[in-house]
């Protein structure tokens, strides 16, 4: 059992047990997987983790933000447990399961906008994006979709088809889904129109009317627009708050229906409920994984009533909406209302406030933004030309792992803070002096 919330190292990394798991990996398993470093996970409480050979990691990763209530919360296992022995399976694509509309009626009350909302389940995010992506061609008769350059959707045929996070994401998978249309991503930090902060807030928007409803696609034939209010894989980067607002006014001028990917912004991770909460948008559809149930696998596709007008048939999942899943998802739900949502602001901030001198002090660090827990740390070269340094974040990637902390890169040279929300100051503040004693020992060698 972990005695300790603090890392604590007693073995060379990989440890002995660790690099025989290695090597059956390399034997056995898909070589598609992404792996940073070297961590074999056996056992999880709260925000650590203990390895298979006793070594004991603080999780600024979460399962790639997914543990919202930490590894194994007590209430949690305890509502798979009891569920698990009354009913695991039926299928709610054939039967009824009293978890589903439970569910939906507490992630209906949540989701912005007045009007009545309608829940479709699905595994994972991937299954959120493509069944967003499919709802929004049925409602509007439209096959053409617009989605942002940095955006991460999933590896899916047509979530992939969204994406434009990373070009081996999408190589060799021959023609994806035709009809998407990409454009910049609202960056301030690195504006694609070389404008200032301050006058360059909705021009990522504002081209959608001036160029590219008047050279490429009439917006009469566009579905949806797929944004993610704070890009992930991207780098962590929020879209502005008069950004998103003109989005919202654009979407609507055209019948488009405005998609928010809250995968992994979702669920309290900013400190409210959305991330697009934060902007005062209220997006036709949402789609909601990652930190939905606590590491079980469950994807969720939330529509305006009037948008989810589908017929019997249109759309299902034979595993979606798992019975089992759903009570980790309702225990989720309960903690984060009750507590871990306002842990995340709370301690979100005192992070943000801890690195806010982070610019000045350190020659590397280009860019720090976020909200609640999602923080994101851009590494760079040099601060006037702003040259990414890729090769300098992955070392720091690298030495916070052999300290006993796990973090994970974000976009082309970022890496990001996505713990788990029940997270508390003490391990915050590890986490921050762990990265600022790296980043000062790593600008002694620049």
């Amino acid at each position: 059992m972990i005695d300790t919330k603090l890392p604590k190292l007693i073995t060379k990394l990989p440890g002995p047990k660790a690099a025989e798991v290695l090597k059956l990996d390399a034997q056995y398993i898909s070589p598609s997987y992404t792996r940073d470093y070297p961590m074999v996970a056996k056992t999880g409480r709260g925000a650590v983790v203990e390895d298979v050979d006793g070594n004991v990691f603080l999780d600024f990763a979460a399962g790639i933000a997914v543990v919202s209530t930490g590894h194994c919360h007590p209430d949690v296992v305890s509502a798979i447990q009891k569920q698990a022995a009354e009913l695991i399976h039926m299928s709610g694509t054939d039967f009824y399961y009293t978890q589903m509309t439970d569910f939906a009626q507490k992630l209906a009350a949540v989701v912005p906008g007045s009007e009545q909302k309608k829940v479709y389940y699905g595994n994972s995010g991937a299954e959120a994006v493509e069944a967003a992506l499919k709802l929004s061609r049925y409602h509007t008769k439209r096959d053409k979709t617009i989605a942002f350059y940095g955006s991460f959707h999933g590896r899916t045929m047509g979530a992939l088809s969204l994406t434009s996070s990373k070009a081996v994401q999408r190589k060799g998978f021959g023609t994806l889904l035709g009809g998407v249309t990409h454009i910049p991503y609202p960056n301030c930090y690195r504006c694609p129109y070389n404008l200032e902060p301050k006058s360059c807030a909705i021009e990522c928007a504002t081209i959608l009317e001036r160029e590219i409803f008047k050279r490429i696609v009439d917006p009469e034939e566009v579905s949806a627009v797929f944004i993610e209010p704070i890009q992930g894989e991207g780098g962590y980067v929020p879209a502005p708050k008069e950004f998103m607002q003109e989005l919202q006014r654009i979407t609507r001028k055209y019948g488009i229906m405005l998609v928010c990917d809250e995968v992994q912004s979702g669920m309290g991770r900013t400190g409210k409920w959305w991330a697009s909460e934060h902007t005062g948008t209220e997006p036709d559809i949402i789609t909601i994984a990652k930190g939905v149930a606590s590491g079980m696998p469950l994807g969720v596709t939330v529509a305006r009533a009037s948008v989810m007008n589908w017929t019997p048939g249109a759309h299902a999942s034979t595993f979606g909406g798992n019975p089992v899943c759903i009570a980790a998802a309702m225990a989720t739900f309960q903690l984060l209302e009750k507590q871990y949502i306002e842990n995340a602001r709370r301690v979100g901030e005192h992070i943000m406030n801890r690195m806010a001198d982070w610019t000045k002090r350190h020659k590397i660090v280009g860019d720090i933004r976020g909200r609640g827990l999602m923080i994101g740390v851009e590494i760079v070269r040099d601060q006037k030309t702003k040259e990414k340094a890729k090769d300098l974040r992955d070392k720091i990637v690298d030495a916070a792992f052999t300290k006993g902390l796990l973090i994970l890169g974000a976009g082309e040279n970022s890496f990001r803070f996505c713990p788990p929300l029940v997270v508390d100051q003490e391990q915050a503040d590890f986490a921050v002096n762990t990265i600022d004693s790296i980043l000062t020992n790593l600008e002694k060698s620049v």
